[in-house]
């Protein structure tokens, strides 16, 4: 599969672009295991063109991620186009554009899946990013607003028509967010639909290896993207390329190794953000590492409230001495 120039090989496994996740300590991990395209945080058009500190930050990319997507989102069409410029000089591998995420802080505003409601708006949009940057641009998007307007069978067409290089469909309207089971049914119409050329990436509850070689088979999409299923578990990559490659599943990864993962993280995220920042931000990964552990009650508590890198890391060490 290609996007553009960029060669990601035969039934690639891609990361979801997730707020507050897929920063950079989360992608050096994922990349560890194996992901073979990934995004930054999604960044606000608006954010960016009024040169915030923080929308800045989320920017920066390191060579040992390549290849790797800055995702746009926002729903003021000059606003996204001057964005989409400036995170070209970043030195991203493509652009992507956001019409997907459902959160209501942004739908309602228009953005996102809001722009389910404005298609033309959401194609033009495109059009205008596709030729204002040189690098590949992509979208990822859901299948419509709600139940009575999915529109993404003729939708994926004209973004094609406009030029992107690949298109992301999550497997459910914008009404659902994340409820109910994804549909990839429309997915698959999609990539049948003899008109269509580009690749497509389908999304949405792929939590098994099983399941993601399922989605290739029956669907017969170019690559997956794996988004929730990874928080917590990010060597579900791994997983699945372990078993799209023999068929056979690969044991479960041993406390010791989770804690060794976890200080590995965790080290990357103080290296990255600093003290501070670093420990804030790991507190919602390091407790999820070692979900199902019986009486982990006061430690994970711990995970969540230590403030000093010493006490956390020997934190760990006390769960890989006392947990099998």
């Amino acid at each position: 599969m290609k996007i553009g120039s960029i060669d990601l090989g035969e039934k690639p496994v891609f990361l979801a672009p997730m707020e507050d996740v897929t920063d950079p300590s989360f992608r050096y991990i994922c990349k560890g295991f194996g992901a073979d395209m990934m995004y930054t945080e999604f960044i606000s058009s608006d954010g960016l063109i009024r040169d915030a500190a923080k929308t800045i930050a989320k920017m920066q990319v390191y060579d040992y991620e390549r290849p790797i997507g800055i995702q746009l989102y926002g729903h003021i069409p000059d606003a996204i186009v001057d964005a989409a410029v400036r995170a070209e000089a970043a030195g991203p591998d493509l652009l992507d554009i956001n019409f997907g995420c459902p959160v209501n802080k942004i739908a309602r505003r228009g953005a996102g899946s809001g722009m389910m409601r404005e298609p033309e708006k959401m194609v033009e949009i495109t059009r205008r990013v596709v030729e204002a940057v040189k690098l590949p641009v992509t979208v990822k998007t859901r299948l419509g607003w709600d139940e009575e307007s999915k529109i993404i069978v003729e939708l994926a067409e004209r973004l094609q028509d406009v030029g992107i290089a690949a298109l992301t469909i999550h497997g459910r309207t914008r009404s659902q967010l994340y409820k109910g089971e994804a549909d990839w049914t429309l997915i698959g119409e999609v990539k049948r639909n003899p008109r269509m050329h580009i690749p497509i990436i389908g999304n949405g509850d792929i939590t098994t290896p099983q399941r993601a070689a399922e989605c290739f088979e029956r669907y017969g999409v170019d690559g997956i993207m794996i988004g929730r299923a990874s928080f917590g578990h990010p060597w579900i990559f791994r997983e699945v390329k372990h078993y799209l490659a023999t068929g056979e599943l690969l044991p479960p990864m041993s406390v010791a190794d989770r804690v060794d993962l976890a200080k590995r993280h965790l080290a990357k995220s103080l290296e990255v953000k600093g003290e501070k920042v670093g420990i804030l931000e790991m507190r919602r990964h390091l407790s999820c590492y070692f979900k199902g552990l019986e009486n982990f009650k006061e430690t994970r508590l711990k995970l969540v409230t230590l403030t000093s890198p010493e006490e956390l890391f020997a934190t760990l060490d006390y769960i890989k001495e006392n947990w099998q």
